[in-house]
């Protein structure tokens, strides 16, 4: 398994701080057989995923690989979230995954 990201730490961090133990998220879950696709955080019961983005994504064919992920998750049924280190470092991240579990 590969070592997360900064932003994937900080948001995991938050999610602990932040979210009852029962509502904590599923981290590196495989989604889609065929493919072997991962989101870095779900929450499977109400099929919301998070991606946090880094510059790897920017890397040449990295981003297409991306984009056939995320519509197939999206084609499932699964609600993405996505998001920069910046934005989960804000509070941006955090802040709407509560909203979207319904957590004060």
């Amino acid at each position: 398994m590969r070592e997360p990201s900064k932003g994937e730490s900080e948001f995991a961090l938050h999610c602990r701080l932040e979210l009852p133990a029962i509502l904590q998220p599923f981290t590196e879950y495989q989604f889609h057989q065929p493919r072997l696709w991962r989101f870095d955080f779900c929450w499977p019961s109400v099929r919301l995923a998070v991606e946090i983005e880094s510059s790897v994504h920017r890397i040449r064919g990295r981003f297409a690989r991306d984009l056939d992920k995320y519509n197939q998750a999206a084609l499932d049924g699964w609600k993405l979230l996505r998001y920069t280190a910046k934005m989960v470092h804000s509070a941006e991240a955090i802040d709407t995954v509560k909203r979207v579990l319904g957590v004060p």
